[in-house]
């Protein structure tokens, strides 16, 4: 069963056709339809493990103003949950936190003032997608669209992600697992953070879908 599912996530990444540019790289997802920008995020560099970051944008998006975006993460199943930070920070700005449930995944949206647990934020809603979402014997990978994740208030004031360009994000991870499936499940404490410049512009499409 093991060798069965490595093999059809092997089939999955070959049906994903990358074009490289710098870090960040522009990814065709067969499932989605959807056309990412994705970053690889080494956690485990001697082990060369990494925690895949995608990021899709609507082409019609400016800097004025907020706009949707559709976040794909795909993590190896030894990752108890993974995190973003859209605003490059661990504290005020929105936080994606996902993890597997069963064949499928739960997405939660967090906000932290402090080196604290990042308690449920309200501003940013996160909707589950069916497709591009599942669980095989080797990683388990979610899509989700997000309203209100790239316009938000932050200590140094209000801010839009860039859709056109390059913004500093930050992921966190651990290797426990929340304590249930429920979005408010309490989080365990994450392994120490990194952060990248992610290319927006990579990950432009004319609709989001849904």
């Amino acid at each position: 069963m093991v060798l069965r599912a490595m093999w059809r996530y092997a089939i999955a990444l070959l049906s994903i056709v990358t074009f490289a540019s710098s870090q960040t790289t522009r990814v065709v997802d067969s499932e989605t339809g959807l056309t990412f920008s994705s970053y690889n995020v080494p956690y485990k560099t001697n082990a060369g493990k990494v925690i895949t970051y995608r990021i899709a944008v609507p082409s019609a998006a400016t800097s004025s103003a907020g706009y949707d975006v559709v976040l794909q993460i795909a993590a190896p199943n030894e990752i108890g949950w993974a995190g973003l930070a859209w605003g490059g920070s661990m504290v005020t700005n929105p936080l994606t936190v996902a993890w597997s449930s069963g064949s499928s995944a739960v997405v939660s949206s967090r906000w932290a003032t402090g080196h604290t647990t990042p308690t449920i934020y309200s501003g940013a809603t996160l909707t589950l997608m069916t497709k591009g979402t599942h669980v095989n014997g080797t990683h388990w990978q979610f899509t989700a669209k997000c309203t209100g994740c790239t316009s938000f208030t932050s200590s140094s004031g209000a801010r839009v992600l860039n859709p056109k360009g390059s913004n500093r994000l930050a992921f966190a991870y651990s290797l426990s697992k929340p304590s249930g499936n429920s979005p408010s499940a309490s989080i365990p404490i994450h392994e120490t953070p990194n952060y990248w410049t992610h290319d927006f512009s990579m990950g432009q499409n004319a609709n989001l879908g849904s």
